[in-house]
């Protein structure tokens, strides 16, 4: 029998197939492939969702009255004795579950909350919920990245859950940049270092699975036309304040509507169904009166950002019905909703400067909304730029961006996705809080580190 030199058994330990960095990068590849596989699948479950239930109500204008608040109420009672962490967008999840990524996998992202998040998510499109997929395919990307790491006996970390979650934005959107932006921006509070290696290889190979799948496809169609600087100064800011107090507004009456104590709500709120089964009606009634404010709003997004007239009032009714939606505790995601809030905001501000450039000024509004409810700019720039190939208007889209965080800031300090994250933390253990206070130094010397 050979044997081997204890040396090259060492270097056989540290660098061979089973060594530690083998496996993680195996753990990040087998994950951000699937997450590719998963994004993509579920897109097209969302699409075909979305479609059958416009289908419905062409045929049966008078259907969704029925069909939206009893299938509101039913998916909330699901939600609410099956998987309460299935709830809502997902982005908040994934944030609670970078304090704690252990117990996040019995919880927060685990196999089963994740499946029952992408069965109840379809479950909202076809009963015409005003609502996205991209949240959701954030919180199952991070379970995905999660046990993928698992599998290959790799300790978790904050920066598997983070990779993971950018992988999903790249991968919902097609847009890989975006995803680095959103995991700096947004799910990331403080963005490491060692997390730059790991966060762009997933994401990069997620976005290159779709891609290969999917082809090279624009998300809302290829948008060319530019604004001059004397544009942009006049346009920007008024873009930026319209969509930074919208934005503001829609994340400030989701917070409250959660938080209030107000009699009539928080009775309501005490019973989910009825709740949720309430909040549906309206989504129904508002979407039978108009007719464009079922699903995601991709088709009223592109329509407006193409020419095509959509009345002015559309931003408006989305709004009302992707904020129903959100506070109903439905499962499901605002990305894809806000995105056509803002082209409404858009197609609003093309009313009132109608000789710009009517593609540009729409793109102005929906990075300026975005912006005002997920407060990333950066992201919603780069998403903007990605899914309508407007490299030509960056400037200016960050112009808007950066006016409109500046305002959301001023009406609603609390960012909305970090505010949710709350809900989804463990409580504070007691014990474990008093003994970190008797370890506490009374002396302000102390504290300071001073003799």
């Amino acid at each position: 029998m050979v044997r081997i030199p204890e040396q090259a058994r060492d270097l056989l330990r540290e660098h061979g197939p089973t060594a530690p960095v083998w496996r993680r990068r195996v753990a990040i590849l087998g994950g951000a492939v699937t997450i590719g596989l998963v994004a993509l699948l579920f897109a097209h479950l969302a699409d075909w969702a979305g479609e059958r239930f416009t289908a419905v109500a062409a045929r049966w204008w008078w259907a969704p009255l029925i069909v939206t608040p009893l299938g509101y109420a039913a998916i909330a009672g699901i939600t609410a004795r099956f998987a309460p962490a299935a709830r809502g967008s997902g982005i908040p999840q994934v944030m609670a579950a970078t304090r704690n990524p252990d117990h996040a996998m019995s919880a927060l992202v685990s196999a089963r909350i994740v499946l029952v998040k992408l069965a109840l998510t379809i479950g909202t499109l076809l009963v015409g919920a005003s609502t996205g997929r991209e949240g959701p395919t954030v919180q199952i990307a991070a379970s995905i990245m999660g046990y993928a790491h698992r599998l290959m006996a790799i300790p978790l970390r904050a920066s598997v859950f983070i990779a993971g979650g950018a992988a999903g934005v790249a991968g919902a959107f097609n847009t890989p940049l975006a995803g680095v932006a959103f995991a700096i921006e947004e799910l990331a509070a403080a963005y490491e270092q060692r997390m730059t290696l790991l966060v762009m290889t997933a994401v990069l190979i997620a976005g290159m699975t779709s891609l290969g799948l999917s082809s090279d496809y624009i998300y809302f169609g290829v948008m060319r036309q530019t604004l001059s600087v004397r544009e942009t100064m006049l346009a920007a800011p008024i873009a930026g304040i319209l969509g930074g107090l919208m934005g503001a507004f829609f994340s400030r009456a989701v917070l409250a509507t959660g938080r209030t104590n107000w009699g009539p709500v928080a009775k309501l709120r005490a019973r989910p169904m009825l709740f949720a089964g309430s909040l549906g009606a309206i989504v129904a009634v508002i979407g039978v009166a108009s007719g464009l404010t079922w699903g995601t709003g991709y088709g009223a997004a592109r329509a407006i950002i193409t020419g095509t007239d959509v009345p002015h009032w559309f931003g408006i009714a989305k709004l009302a019905t992707t904020l129903a939606t959100a506070v109903s505790g439905m499962p499901g995601g605002i990305f894809a909703p806000s995105l056509a809030v803002g082209a409404g905001v858009g197609n609003m501000l093309r009313w009132l400067l109608p000789t710009y450039p009517g593609g540009a000024i729409v793109l102005l509004g929906m990075v300026a909304y975005f912006t005002g409810v997920v407060r990333a700019p950066l992201t919603a720039v780069i998403i903007i730029s990605e899914t309508t190939a407007s490299r030509g208007l960056m400037m200016p889209l960050l112009a808007s961006a950066l006016i409109a965080d500046f305002v959301a800031q001023a009406v609603s300090k609390e960012r909305l996705y970090h505010a949710l994250s709350q809900a989804f933390l463990p409580p504070p253990d007691p014990q474990q809080a008093q003994g970190m206070a008797s370890h506490d130094d009374p002396e302000p010397s102390h504290r300071t580190g001073k003799p």
